[in-house]
């Protein structure tokens, strides 16, 4: 069963080892193929809970073309022995070039000339586009030090940020060498950039919360592109209202697509994204690659990529 959209090799290769339904779940086509239907692979948006998976009687695996696991409730896949499968490391570099592209589009305005200019005009446009600092001025908090914090953080030392880590992992301190290890209430204090990258488990909904936004500077730079629930949208829309110089950049939302009720919505210093950090072809294939777990899980092999219950 494939109810969201998998490119085109791993589908075509996955079409050449099982049958194969392409169908949105809840249609007809869908639902005429739940009780025989082995394996799953979904990507963000459908739901794979307690509901979906009374109607899958003889499922025995799910794969989640992508990293996160917030879509697919993997105790009540456990409690059925259905094996999740996942692609961890499919859009690392992606969200990693992403980022870095919004954080030197914040910090380095660019406008290209259309035709010839008169010196006064040149000049003109030359005084307007002067950066107040560079980038290695600044100081960057990494919230977050899994697979894209780290090569984020190790891509920002590069350009000559100074970073700051947080991560409730304690291990992680040792995949961010070079950086700081501070609390995340410092993390917000110190830094001129912030970006996010945590996961979707229970305890980290609503973790950037008031307390966290309060302390953040009034000039701060916010970037997330790890999970929309993180994040208390109403706090930071208060921060961004009371702190004009203040920007934020949100990539994930909570619910997706948002809705006209988004806090953030209409505030100059907000700018919203359709989820865009892992779109480039690469990654998107990348992650479609789970179906080779999918068929491992079906044919009685191990598969690489496990997902592990947090």
């Amino acid at each position: 069963m494939v109810p969201e959209t998998l490119s085109r090799e791993p589908l075509a290769w996955l079409k050449a080892r099982a049958r194969v339904v392409e169908a949105e779940s809840g249609s007809p086509e869908f639902a005429a193929a739940m009780s025989v239907a082995q394996g799953l692979a979904v990507r963000t948006y459908t739901r794979v809970d307690r509901g979906l998976l009374d109607a899958l009687p003889k499922l025995r695996v799910v794969g989640r073309a992508g990293v996160g696991l917030d879509n697919i409730d993997l105790e009540a896949c456990a409690h059925r022995r259905i094996q999740v499968v996942h692609t961890p490391d499919a859009n690392t570099q992606a969200v990693v070039e992403y980022v870095t592209s919004l954080l030197c589009w914040s910090y380095r305005s660019v406008e290209f000339l259309d035709g010839p200019l008169e010196l006064p005009a040149w000049e003109a446009v030359r005084s307007t586009h002067v950066a107040p600092r560079q980038m290695d001025e600044l100081t960057l908090g990494v919230l977050g030090v899994g697979r894209v914090g780290t090569r984020f953080a190790a891509v920002a030392r590069a350009i000559g940020l100074r970073v700051l880590c947080n991560d409730i992992d304690e291990a992680a301190r040792a995949r961010a060498p070079g950086a700081e290890w501070v609390s995340a209430d410092q993390l917000f204090r110190d830094s001129d950039a912030i970006t996010l990258h945590i996961d979707g488990r229970p305890s980290n909904h609503g973790v950037v919360n008031r307390d966290l936004l309060s302390v953040m500077r009034s000039d701060a730079l916010f970037i997330n592109t790890s999970r929309g629930m993180v994040v208390d949208h109403e706090s930071l829309a208060r921060h961004l209202r009371a702190n004009p110089r203040s920007r934020a950049i949100l990539d994930v939302h909570d619910p997706e697509p948002f809705t006209a009720t988004n806090p953030l919505l209409g505030l100059p210093n907000a700018h919203l994204a359709a989820h865009l950090a892992s779109r480039t072809r690469t990654a998107m294939t990348n992650m479609s690659w789970v179906v080779r777990d999918l068929i491992a899980v079906l044919e009685g092999r191990t598969p690489e990529f496990p997902a592990s219950p947090r």
